[in-house]
């Protein structure tokens, strides 16, 4: 009797174990055609490389992160791939979950596309798919690659979106010189950037340090937890050399709530490729 109830639970288990593989396929590939979507979008490529002379309109700390960069006489980014291993937790005090996942941008017109897997116990994953595209921003997110638990949309969600899409940009800095982005002076360490597309805003001011990092981006967005605007920022950690630019590589999200500071997410890059529009 027990053999045959153990047999039972093996099959049970392996029909789970195929199920959420099936799953997790179809959901990849409907990641796939939305990269390839969104890469069919892009502007026309462009061999432009970064000048000195494109820096001039831009406050002094920004021209001095550029310059940091090394993006001067690379070429501009119309598309970026990139790849992240990281930690997630959705509450104050709950453990952090490995995170790994893949992005996608168009500089022209601004979109991204972020497929991310949590593992949130030993047989537990979500799958998430966050997604800013022809000025719409969606978060569809799937326990074991099958159950929907969001699928969150609207204006809320776009002015988030963009928000996100402009925090990212340090990881492709020559995007900096794009129209749609607004730039305000404040001092010799911080610059107020307002990107519009779309008909939605997102404003953010980034701060610098006497090397001309990039250290800090804060602003307001849309945050789930409380239903409301909240103070947001990104503090980065570290910086390395990817491609021959130098880049921030480590970082964290924080809300900065009136209970305290919770931070969410902490990640790490750990590839970038420019203008090779392609899934990896």
């Amino acid at each position: 009797m027990w053999k045959t109830v153990i047999i039972i639970l093996g099959i049970i288990v392996i029909l789970i174990a195929v199920s959420v593989t099936i799953f997790s396929i179809r959901f990849k590939r409907k990641v796939k055609k939305e990269v390839i979507e969104l890469f069919g979008k892009s502007g026309k490529e462009t061999k432009d490389t970064v000048t000195e002379n494109d820096l001039k309109r831009l406050p002094e700390p920004v021209q001095k992160y550029l310059r940091y960069t090394q993006v001067v006489g690379k070429e501009k980014a119309m598309t970026v791939r990139l790849r992240q291993n990281g930690f997630f937790r959705q509450k104050v005090g709950q453990k952090w979950a490995p995170l790994e996942a893949e992005q996608y941008y168009t500089t022209d017109p601004p979109a991204f596309i972020w497929f991310g897997r949590i593992m949130m116990a030993s047989f537990l994953s979500v799958a998430a798919r966050d997604m800013y595209f022809e000025g719409k921003g969606n978060m569809l997110i799937k326990v074991l690659s099958r159950l929907t638990v969001a699928d969150a949309k609207g204006k809320d969600m776009d002015e988030a979106s963009l928000m996100r899409f402009l925090n990212e940009m340090m990881w492709f800095p020559s995007a900096y010189l794009n129209e749609y982005i607004q730039w305000e002076s404040i001092d010799a360490k911080s610059a107020k950037a307002i990107i519009h597309n779309g008909g939605v805003n997102a404003s953010a001011v980034l701060y610098f340090n006497d090397l001309g990092e990039l250290r800090n981006f804060k602003g307001e967005r849309f945050c789930s937890i409380t239903g409301k605007r909240e103070s947001w920022s990104t503090p980065m950690s570290e910086y390395k050399e990817i491609n021959g630019l130098r880049l921030p590589v480590k970082g964290e999200g924080v809300w900065n709530l009136q209970s305290g500071d919770f931070s969410y997410i902490r990640v790490e890059i750990t590839d970038i490729v420019y203008n090779n529009p392609l899934t990896y």
